[in-house]
């Protein structure tokens, strides 16, 4: 039985996040338990790591780091033993070295880039809100088997400006191209919602689920 930690640090869409991952387990037939913890012990020692996050990204940083033992207990989840990591939203803004919402933030570092404040086409509203086509830029198990036009569920102001283009994993046109997924190694981010986004977020989260990655 897997076990998989969805972080509970005071932000996040936790409760719909845990119903989703519920669904998307069974229905692929996957046996694990989903826990909602702020417990590091736990962390330490899950299988799958999600990491949501709703709001502000220094609010999300310093929730984080004021629930102790929570950013060791990751370093040593994701980074030292490759414990596959989602990240989802500001969750996965959190993996870039600094956020630039409401000044400078330092993140965790472990994707190279900034958060910043993203660029929409002209007459498009900020924030990006709502539902948006996924372009895929890399072939990822995470990725496998979306459909067609994959469509997925936005809302946010700023975006990951990655340094590394080979992290990029999906765009999204919102008059210019938004980072809207990424991955390195174990790790893997989404700065739209799955537990939003109806099929294809389940879709999403089973294959998150099921992905092995060496």
């Amino acid at each position: 039985m897997m076990d998989v930690a969805l972080i509970d640090y005071g932000s996040g869409n936790l409760h719909s996040a845990e119903r989703a991952l519920r669904t998307a387990a069974q229905a692929s037939g996957i046996a694990c338990h989903i826990h909602l913890t702020d417990q590091p012990d736990l962390v330490r020692r899950s299988d799958r790591v999600v990491l949501p996050g709703v709001g502000h990204f220094a609010q999300c940083a310093a929730g984080l780091r004021a629930c102790e033992g929570m950013v060791d207990a990751l370093e040593e989840a994701v980074r030292q033993r490759a414990v596959p990591f989602l990240g989802i939203c500001v969750g996965l803004q959190l993996l870039a070295d600094r956020g630039l919402e409401d000044g400078e933030t330092a993140g965790l570092g472990w994707i190279h880039g900034d958060v910043d404040r993203i660029e929409a086409g002209p007459g498009l509203a900020i924030p990006h809100m709502g539902w948006n086509e996924l372009s895929l830029q890399q072939s990822h198990p995470v990725l496998n088997e979306l459909g067609e036009a994959p469509h997925v569920y936005f809302t946010h102001s700023y975006a990951m400006k990655l340094a590394d283009t080979a992290d990029l994993a999906a765009t999204a046109d919102y008059g210019a191209p938004i980072t809207a997924a990424i991955a390195r190694e174990n790790m893997f981010g989404t700065q739209f919602h799955p537990e939003k986004s109806q099929r294809v977020g389940l879709k999403l989260l089973s294959n998150f689920l099921a992905w092995n990655p060496v």
